[in-house]
């Protein structure tokens, strides 16, 4: 099997004052002058799509909703933050290299605008988002094309990377098999990366509140086809078009939290590609069990059947991988689950010694 793997990280700011730079506080424009300082690529665009809006022309782009007159035109775009997209890359280690490297440029840019990078899943005060000022009569026709854009009150609030993985020449049949199973599996691997314990200005009753809120309403898995008729019908989907070449037979995992050690997303990267490889696990499904997330999202590995499963399927990764050098990036995952303990938790614990949620957010990204 011939791999590529590719990595997009949203990455979420404090501002001058030691504030969540969000859609409230932050204008497009802001962002934009950090974006606008950034390099362009000249042969990016044959991979990672530029959009109708043109906000998406380099590695780095404002994640936000965009606002339109009442027309295509699009007038504003209201601003969670900056999101980074690799390449594609043949090897793991090379993603991951990309990554690093354009996270570095990004916060040596920021920090000249009174910009610091914090590592958030779900944002710590606001629950919700609704579009100020309301949305005219053209943008709610557009809405209803699109039922991922119905769930902009979840994702303007939530923070979180794809892990984008695909093989060459697999018929779509067994990629969207692939994507089926790894939605199946999602709720007990998506604890590896738990980073969200902050929920409405305070402490969160579980480890993961996106994925409480967000798994079920949003896909675990999307796989991009050639064409209509390879589209399977479902709510959320798990299936798109691909908006250009290079994308078909892209298997995008989106439900992981966020990560501010780039090795976890080798490890999930390395995790993925197992499954991808692996012929003994049964389980399959069009649309996330949201219940079964929830359960995952208060407990994590403390739920037994999810530290079970979540076993399981970390010992049939290694197994598929074992003539492969990529089996040594699953170490870190072994740590985590051999302690069943998360980024949250180191979260919840920095929280209750430094009493603030944006102290203990400025803890993040310090390696």
């Amino acid at each position: 099997m011939v791999f590529s793997f590719g990595i997009e990280h949203e990455v979420a700011f404090l501002n001058r004052e030691g504030k969540l730079a969000d859609f409230d506080s932050t204008t497009f424009a802001e962002f934009n002058q950090v974006v606008d300082r950034l390099p362009i690529y000249p042969n990016d665009h044959l991979q990672l799509r530029v959009g109708d809006a043109g906000i998406r022309k380099k590695r780095w782009y404002i994640e936000g909703f965009e606002r339109f007159a009442d027309s295509d035109e699009v007038i504003d775009c209201l601003s969670k933050g900056i999101e980074i997209r690799t390449t594609i890359h043949s090897n793991i280690q090379n993603a991951i290299t990309e990554l690093s490297d354009s996270f570095n440029l990004l916060c040596e840019v920021a920090a000249e605008f009174g910009f610091s990078p914090i590592l958030t899943s779900f944002h710590p005060y606001k629950t919700s988002f609704a579009p100020n000022p309301p949305l005219n009569e053209y943008e709610l026709k557009q809405l209803q094309t699109d039922p991922d854009d119905q769930t902009a009150n979840i994702y303007m609030v939530t923070y979180g990377p794809d892990l984008n993985i695909s093989v060459a020449d697999l018929p779509h049949e067994r990629v969207i098999d692939i994507g089926k199973k790894l939605t199946y599996y999602s709720p007990y691997i998506v604890p590896f990366s738990y980073s969200s314990p902050f929920y409405n200005g305070t402490l969160w009753e579980g480890l993961s509140v996106r994925t409480f809120i967000r798994t079920g309403k949003r896909p675990a898995t999307l796989i991009f086809v050639q064409g209509k008729e390879q589209l399977i019908n479902s709510v959320p989907a798990l299936t798109k078009i691909a908006r250009l070449p290079a994308e078909v037979g892209r298997i995008e995992f989106k439900a992981f939290d966020s990560c501010d050690d780039f090795s976890i997303y080798a490890a999930l990267l390395a995790l993925l590609k197992g499954l991808v490889i692996d012929e003994s696990l049964p389980g399959r499904a069009t649309v996330p069990d949201a219940e079964l997330h929830k359960l995952s999202a208060k407990f994590g590995f403390d739920d037994e059947g999810i530290f079970t499963n979540a076993a399981t399927i970390l010992q049939a990764a290694e197994f598929a991988l074992r003539d492969d050098p990529d089996i040594a990036l699953l170490a870190p995952l072994k740590v985590i689950l051999t302690k069943r303990r998360t980024k949250s938790h180191t979260l919840i614990e920095l929280f209750k010694n430094l009493g603030s949620i944006e102290e203990t957010l400025k803890c993040t990204y310090q390696t």
